[in-house]
C-alpha cells in the first residue's frame, strides 16, 4: 500500500500539508466569509469519515484489553479531572469580572477532547487505542463534572446551562457510528479478502481527510475570531498558556503512574486538546449578554490546532528525552 502514488510524500510532509489546510482556510474565510455556513456543516462529515479511517486501522477486538489498563485510565482522569480544573482556575482569576469571557474560556478548556485528539494521538506515535478506550468514561465524566466546575469557578448563574445534547450527539455521530462502520469493515475484511482495499483507501486518505478537517474548521470560524481580535487577547494568551502548562503536567501525572513512552504522549494530547466542537453549541445557547463566549470558544480551537500541529512535531523527542 505505501507504494500508492503520493502516499509516502504526503506522509513525509504531513505536517506542511495541514499548515497549507490551515493557510487555505484562513484565506478563504477571510475572502469569502459568506462561505461560512457551508464550511461549518462540512466539519462533521469530515471529521466523522476521519475517526472511520482512523477506527479502521486498530484493532478494535482488543479495546476491552486497553480499558483495563488502570494505570493509563487513573493518569488519563487525573490530568483531565484534577490537574485541569486546577490550572483553569488559576489563569482565569484576572478575567473573572468578565462573565462572557469567563465562561466561554470556562466550558471550553473545562472539557476534555474525545474526537480529532486520538488522530494527533496516533500521529505522535501514542496510543490512540487506549485514548480511544477512555472515550465514554471521559465524556460521561464531564457530563457529570463540567456543571460542577462551571458552578464552582462562575458562581450559581451557570446552574442549567449545561445541556447534555451536544455530548450525545456527539458521541453518536462522532465515536459510535464511525467505530461501528469501522468494526463491520473489518469483520467484512477478515471473511472476504477482495474487500481489503478499504482499508487501503481509509489509510491512504487519512491525510488528505485531516487537511479537509482543517481547512473546513479554521475557513468556518477565522472571519469571527478576526472580527474581535483585539477583544480575545486575554483569551488568546490563556489559552498558549494552558497548552504549555499542561503538556509538562500531563506528563509528569504520566511518570508518576509509571506510564510507557506511548501511553505518557497519549495522556500528555488528552490533558491539553479540549472538546471545542462539542461544547461551542453550549456557548451558542448562552443568554444574549453572553454571546460573546462562543467567539472565545472558537478562538481556541483555533489556537489549538496550531498547538497540536506544534506538538506532533516536538512531543515524540520530547517525551522520548525525558522519559530516558
Amino acid at each position: 500500500m505505501n507504494s500508492w502514488p503520493g502516499y509516502a510524500r504526503m506522509q513525509s510532509h504531513q505536517i506542511l500539508l495541514y499548515l497549507l489546510a490551515i493557510a487555505a482556510g484562513v484565506l478563504t474565510g477571510l475572502a469569502l466569509p459568506a462561505a461560512a455556513p457551508a464550511l461549518q456543516s462540512a466539519i462533521n462529515p469530515f471529521l466523522a469519515l476521519l475517526l472511520y479511517a482512523t477506527f479502521l486501522s486498530m484493532p478494535l477486538t482488543k479495546l476491552a484489553g486497553a480499558l483495563g489498563d488502570i494505570r493509563f485510565m487513573g493518569a488519563l482522569m487525573l490530568a483531565n479531572f484534577v490537574a485541569v480544573p486546577l490550572v483553569v482556575f488559576a489563569l482565569t482569576r484576572f478575567i473573572a469580572h468578565d462573565k462572557a469571557l469567563l465562561f466561554g474560556v470556562l466550558l471550553v478548556l473545562l472539557a476534555p477532547c474525545v474526537d480529532y485528539v486520538i488522530v494527533f494521538t496516533g500521529l505522535a506515535g501514542g496510543d490512540s487505542h487506549k485514548l480511544l478506550a477512555a472515550t465514554p468514561l471521559l465524556l460521561v465524566s464531564q457530563v457529570l463534572l463540567l456543571p460542577v466546575f462551571m458552578y464552582l469557578f462562575a458562581g450559581p448563574a451557570t446552574t442549567g446551562l449545561i445541556e447534555p445534547e451536544p455530548f450525545v450527539r456527539s458521541l453518536l455521530g462522532l465515536i459510535v457510528l464511525p467505530l461501528a462502520a469501522a468494526a463491520i469493515t473489518q469483520m467484512i475484511t477478515r471473511k472476504y479478502s477482495e474487500f481489503a482495499v478499504v482499508g487501503d483507501w481509509a489509510d491512504y486518505l487519512m491525510v488528505p481527510l485531516m487537511m479537509g478537517t482543517l481547512f473546513s474548521v479554521v475557513g468556518s470560524q477565522i472571519h469571527g475570531v478576526a472580527a474581535q481580535i483585539s477583544s480575545l487577547f486575554q483569551a488568546i494568551m490563556i489559552f498558549a498558556l494552558f497548552i504549555l502548562l499542561m503538556v509538562f503536567i500531563a506528563w509528569a501525572i504520566g511518570r508518576i503512574f509509571k506510564l510507557g513512552i506511548q501511553s505518557l504522549r497519549a495522556v500528555a494530547f488528552s490533558g491539553v486538546t479540549r472538546n471545542s466542537l462539542v461544547v461551542l453549541p453550549l456557548a451558542l445557547a448562552l443568554p444574549v449578554e453572553l454571546a460573546f463566549a462562543s467567539t472565545v470558544v472558537v478562538t481556541q480551537t483555533l489556537v489549538e490546532l496550531l498547538g497540536m500541529l506544534l506538538m506532533v512535531r516536538f512531543i515524540p523527542a520530547l517525551i522520548r528525552q525525558k522519559s530516558n
